[in-house]
Order: C-alpha cells, then structure tokens, then sequence
C-alpha cells in the first residue's frame, strides 16, 4: 500500500510524540489518527480502517505489569489480526521492544528516533502488507491452468495459512472434496517453500497394489521381482530435496500404511531387493477426499500415521461454500480459454454470472473450469450468455441420484437427454447445445436409446 492511501494510529500517553509524529506524517499518509489513552484502541480499530499502528511501550495505566506495551499489542493484534504494528521504546528497555517482535510486532523505533528511519519503516511495512494482500486473491503456480483465486473469506483464510506454512518443513494434509484444487495447492505451496528449486513430485498412491505401492515410493534394485529388469529409483529418492505429494492417500490399505508409517519414523527408504538404507530428506504433503471423521477410523486409517502426514491441515471448500469466488474464477478460465483457442477476450452478461451463481457445482472448480472452456469454444459472440453456459451431465446425474446405487449410466443419459428435449420442446439444435453434443450425435443417441 501506497503511504499517501494509509490510515495511522498512534498511541502514546505523551502528548509531545503525538504531536511531534502527526507532524511528520500529516503531509505522508491519507489520514493520522492519535490518541492518549491505550484502552481506545478497540474502539477506533473498529470504526476506522487502520493499516499501521504505531504504539508506546509504556503507559500510566491501571494495568501495571511493567510491559503494558505487550499487553496492548495482543489485544490489537487479536482484534486485528493483519494490522502493522511498530512499537514505540526508549533505549532502556530495547530487550522488551525484541520480545514485542516475537510478539507479533512487526517493526521498532527508539525515541528519539531519526524522521527519514521512521517514513522508512513505515513505508517498508505497508508495502510488505499489500503483497500479503495480494496472496489473499490468489496463490500463484506454474501447475495446470496457473492459479487458486479466491475473495471468500474461507479462500482468504487459506491463503493466510498458506503464507504461513508454505516456508516451513511441516507436513500438510490437504482435505476436500474432489476438483477442489487440492492438487494445484499442494503445487503452490511447494512453489512457496524453500524447496521450490528441487524437485516436485507426484504419487497418486490411491491406485497402486501392493507390490506397486513399494516399487513406485521405494525403488528396486534389478531382479527383486519378475519385472525388475534394471533398478529403479522410488518416488521418495526422486523427491530428495524437495516436495512429495502423496494423492488419494486416503484410499491406501492398512498394510500400505505401515510400511509409509516406518519410512517417515526413520527418514529411510530400502528398494525392493536390498537391505541397504537410504536417508530422505522431503517435505510432504498428502491429499485425500475422505472426510476427517471417516480418516480417524482406526479401522479404516491409522492414527499414528494421521499424527505424522498432519502437522498442519488445509480443508479446501467445495464452490458452493465460496459463491463470491464464481464470478473471479470464471472470469479467469474465460481469459485462459480464450488465448488457448485464439478467441477475442470473452465476457459474461449479467444473466449468465447469475445462472453460474446459481448452480450447485457437485464437480467444484473442475466443473466450473470445463464448462466455460466448453462456452468459450462453442461461443458465437464475445459475449457468453445463459444459453452458452452447459453444465455436465454426468455431475448433475450424480448429484441427484447419489444415493442409487443400482441405477446404470445409460439410464442416466437417457434420462438427461429427454429431459433437455422436452425442455426445448423437441427442438434438437437447442437441445444438442445445452448437451454439449453435435446434432449427429444426439441423432445417435436417439437411435441408440429408440427415443
């Protein structure tokens, strides 16, 4: 944030440094705010929007702890989380501004402090905050089709976590329902990390059998098994340095489980065929689409293996929980998929924003993001309308018959095709579009199910 556009609160108990600080920053920042009493502070956090609060160390208040300072910090920075906070210290007590840093404080000056230091400091601080907000939109990654958006206050809540663990070695576990965009997360937060120059690798370990399950993360040495016609590496040695993301890990079988649970107690993998041992050094990151609840069932999961791929735990939001983030996104895959198929920039009418907002997404993003590349390609004019906005079939089938078990996928697409028909009321141009479907290919259909 530009200093000229920011709101600063000083709180001092002397009247000579209000004075002196509005001075200095009346001309600097859009508004300066100063008050005496620390008990305030509440009150006008709420009513204004402060960006950065410079703030004393040392009141004549009831409190009397010595560090009123730390007392105060807390308290703003659990009303305000995301708010600068620059202490104010005499030379005196420099230990205790340090211990403010660990604090949560963000930044501090010594009375008397040198003027240039100050706009300094206060603008490094609000410039390092407008990159914050930045990853609040978005987290950006090289993975797929480039990046997670959100304004919802659960994405915003995410992307704060994220900043947070991205840089750190902590396993994560990453939760959701399918195309929630767990994969392309785990991708942004190894981007995030200090591993992102090494490798980033990818196991989908939901699909493997047994023997695959030890070949793919361990390795094996050549003729351990019939297939074993040379040695080969294992996912956990080609992610030395760097990121593994174990996908589907809640599909694993518990004896799949105690052999991942003995590799991350000793940091060591043994390929197939060798009893010699070999230090790892990744970070992970799992994914699964199974509910908490449903993991921590020990007959399903174990739960000295959740404590180890849990240290920190992400639960990526189906799109119905984020409606304000439809629009952003959408937007976004209409300005990808429009530069993809050479199409002018596309946009929306109000209907057709509507229509997205109103639909359920039992498919999330991933739906979200095929429906508006099947819009773009199909579209006629720059501008999509409701008509040009088909939802799957298949999702819209699954959704609504979940719970029948029995019911075979032909019925379904029959089902869906009779309805779409009759809806335009037999007109099959109309209905082969809302199907996403050619004209000759709804005419195969028709034949097909003697419609």
């Amino acid at each position: 944030m530009i200093l000229k556009k920011a709101t600063i609160l000083i709180v001092d108990d002397d009247p000579d440094v209000l004075t002196a600080v509005k001075l200095l920053l009346k001309t600097e920042a859009q508004e300066v705010i100063t008050e005496k009493n620390p008990e305030n502070l509440n009150w006008l956090l709420q009513r204004n929007e402060v960006d950065l609060v410079l703030l004393d160390m040392n009141f004549n208040s009831a409190i009397n702890t010595g560090n009123e300072g730390l007392y105060w910090l807390r308290k703003v920075k659990d009303w305000k989380p995301n708010v600068c906070v620059i202490m104010i210290t005499a030379y005196g007590d420099i230990d205790l501004a340090v211990r403010s840093l660990k604090e949560g404080a963000n930044d501090f000056i010594v009375k008397p402090w040198h003027n240039e230091k100050l706009i300094a400091t206060i603008k490094e601080l609000l410039d390092k905050k407008e990159g914050l907000k930045t990853t609040k939109t978005a987290v950006k990654s090289t993975a797929g089709d480039t990046s997670i958006l959100g304004e919802s206050d659960v994405m915003q809540d995410i992307f704060y976590k994220v900043n947070k663990i991205a840089p750190t070695d902590a396993n994560i576990l990453l939760l959701g329902e399918n195309g929630t965009g767990k994969d392309l997360m785990a991708k942004a937060i190894h981007e995030r990390s200090l591993r992102a120059d090494k490798p980033f690798i990818k196991v989908d370990v939901g699909a493997l059998t047994d023997t695959l399950f030890e070949s793919e993360l361990f390795g094996h040495k050549k003729g351990a098994f019939t297939d074993a016609r040379e040695d080969r590496t294992g996912r956990f040695e080609d992610a030395q340095g760097g990121t593994l993301f174990l996908d589907e890990i809640g599909n694993i079988t518990l004896q799949q489980q105690a052999k991942l649970l003995t590799i991350l107690q000793n940091r060591q993998v043994t390929r197939l065929g060798t009893n010699k041992a070999i230090d790892i050094d990744i970070r992970l990151i799992c994914a699964t689409n199974v509910p908490m609840h449903e993991l921590a069932n020990e007959n399903r999961f174990r739960k000295d293996l959740i404590y180890r791929i849990n240290t920190v735990e992400i639960n990526m939001p189906p799109l119905r929980r984020r409606n304000e983030d439809i629009s952003i996104l959408a937007k976004h895959f209409a300005k990808l998929y429009a530069s993809k198929y050479l199409k002018p920039a596309m946009d929306f009418d109000a209907a057709a924003l509507q229509k997205l907002k109103s639909y359920n997404y039992p498919g999330n993003v991933r739906e979200l993001q095929y429906t508006i590349e099947r819009a773009v390609i199909m579209a006629d004019d720059h501008v999509l309308r409701p008509d040009d906005l088909i939802f799957s079939i298949l999702e819209t089938a699954n959704d609504t018959t979940v719970n029948d078990d029995n019911i075979q996928l032909s019925t379904l697409e029959k089902n869906a095709i009779l309805r779409v028909i009759e809806k335009h009321n037999g007109n099959i141009t109309r209905a082969a579009k809302e199907l996403g479907l050619t004209r000759t290919a709804l005419y195969r259909r028709l034949s097909k199910y003697d419609i």
